[in-house]
C-alpha cells in the first residue's frame, strides 16, 4: 500500500479514520463525498481503495485538495457477494489495509459500508480480543422514546453462551459511559416476559449472570420484552446476535412501510394534501430520528481496536456520521477504558 497527500492540504492534528472507501452497493463516490463532509468539520481521513479512483472522486469536490484527507492505496476489494473468510488469504484487500492502519497505529479507527462479515473477521483476526471478551458484538442505537435504545449483539454471533451476554452488557455499559454521558445505564435482558423465570435456556442462564453482576459495573433492570426496546424501558438492551438482527431489521423496514402508509395517507385528496403542508415540519423531523444514516454505523465493541460497520446501501450522510462517530470514539479514549474495565489494560 502507498499513501498520497492531497497537495495544499493541512496536516492532521489528530490519527485519521481509515474508511474502507471501495466498500459497499455504491462503491467510491458516496465513501468519498462522506469522507470530504467529515473533513470539512476538521476530521482527518483517509481513503483506501484504488488511488486513480479515489483521486478521480475526489477531484469532483472543489477544495478538497485542501482538506485533511490523504488516499491509501489498496489493490484488492472484498466484494459484497464474496466470503467473509476471503480476508485471510487477500491481504492487500481495502478492508484488510483499513484494519492493519489501526493496529500499526496510522489510523484512530477504521470504518467500512462494505461487507460486513469481511469486516468483523479482519478486525477479529487483525486487532484481536479485548482481554476478558471472548466475542465481539455489533451495537447499535435503536431510535426510542425519549431518544435511543442500545441493542447488541444485532448480528456478529448468531449461536452464544451466556457468558457472552453478561460481558456485552459490561462493553455497552462503559460504552454510554463513555461517548453518551448516561452515568448508570441500565440493562435489559431481551426475553418472552418480564418474569425472572421466563426464556429460554440461554436467557434464564444470561439472567442469573447479570443478576450476579448488578451493582459491579452493571445496572440490571431485569427482562424486557420486544416492545421495552422502542418504549426505552432500559438503556440497552442484550441478546443473541440471530434475534437482534432479526429486531434491528424489522424495525428498519416497519419504518420505511410506515413512512410509506403516512406518505400514501397524505397525498391521498386535496384535503390530505393541505394537511400535510401543516405537518410537514414535524414529519421531517420525526423522519430524521428514524433515518439508519443518522448514526452512520454500529460499532463492532470488544475488539482491541475501533472498527465500524454501515449499511451496504449507505449515503455520503452516513459515511459522514460514521467517520464523526469514530473519531469521537477515539478522542474519548473508549478502547483504554474497555480494557480497564475488563482489567486488562
Amino acid at each position: 500500500m502507498s499513501a498520497d497527500r492531497q497537495s495544499g492540504g493541512p496536516l492532521p492534528t489528530a490519527l485519521p479514520i481509515a474508511l474502507d472507501a471501495m466498500g459497499g452497493d455504491h462503491g467510491a463516490e458516496p465513501n468519498v463525498d462522506g469522507a470530504v463532509q467529515a473533513a470539512r468539520t476538521g476530521v482527518s481521513v483517509l481513503l483506501v481503495g484504488n488511488r486513480v479512483t479515489l483521486h478521480a472522486e475526489l477531484g469532483k469536490h472543489p477544495g478538497s485538495s485542501k482538506l485533511p484527507i490523504d488516499v491509501v492505496d489498496a489493490s484488492d476489494v472484498i466484494g459484497m457477494d464474496e466470503h467473509a473468510s476471503d480476508v485471510r488469504g487477500r491481504t492487500g484487500a481495502s478492508i484488510n489495509v483499513c484494519t492493519r492502519l489501526v493496529k500499526e497505529g496510522k489510523a484512530a479507527a477504521a470504518v467500512s459500508m462494505g461487507h460486513s462479515g469481511a469486516t468483523m473477521a479482519s478486525a477479529l483476526l487483525t486487532l484481536g480480543r479485548i482481554r476478558g471478551v471472548d466475542r465481539p458484538a455489533i451495537l447499535t442505537h435503536l431510535p426510542a422514546r425519549g431518544g435511543f435504545t442500545t441493542l447488541l449483539d444485532v448480528g456478529a454471533n448468531a449461536d452464544v453462551k451466556a457468558a457472552y451476554l453478561a460481558q456485552w452488557a459490561r462493553l455497552a455499559t462503559v460504552y454510554l459511559k463513555v461517548l453518551e454521558d448516561r452515568e448508570n445505564p441500565t440493562v435489559g435482558l431481551l426475553s418472552i416476559g418480564e418474569e425472572d423465570h421466563k426464556g429460554s435456556a440461554l436467557v434464564l442462564e444470561a439472567h442469573a449472570l447479570l443478576r450476579e453482576l448488578h451493582g459491579q459495573g452493571v445496572n440490571f433492570y431485569g427482562n424486557v420484552e420486544g416492545n421495552d426496546i422502542f418504549k426505552a424501558t432500559t438503556d440497552i438492551v442484550v441478546t443473541d446476535g440471530f434475534t437482534g438482527n432479526v429486531v434491528l431489521k424489522l424495525a428498519e423496514g416497519e419504518a420505511k412501510v410506515l413512512f410509506g402508509w403516512v406518505k400514501e395517507a397524505l397525498t391521498s385528496s386535496l384535503p390530505s394534501r393541505i394537511g400535510a403542508l401543516l405537518v410537514r415540519g414535524g414529519l421531517r423531523g420525526l423522519a430524521e430520528r428514524m433515518d439508519p444514516s443518522t448514526y452512520g454505523a454500529s460499532i463492532l465493541i470488544g475488539v482491541r481496536g475501533l472498527a465500524f460497520i454501515g449499511h451496504g446501501s449507505a449515503d455520503a450522510r452516513a459515511v459522514k456520521n460514521a467517520v464523526l462517530r469514530a473519531a469521537r470514539a477515539h478522542e474519548a479514549n473508549l478502547v483504554p477504558r474497555l480494557e480497564a474495565a475488563f482489567g486488562g489494560a
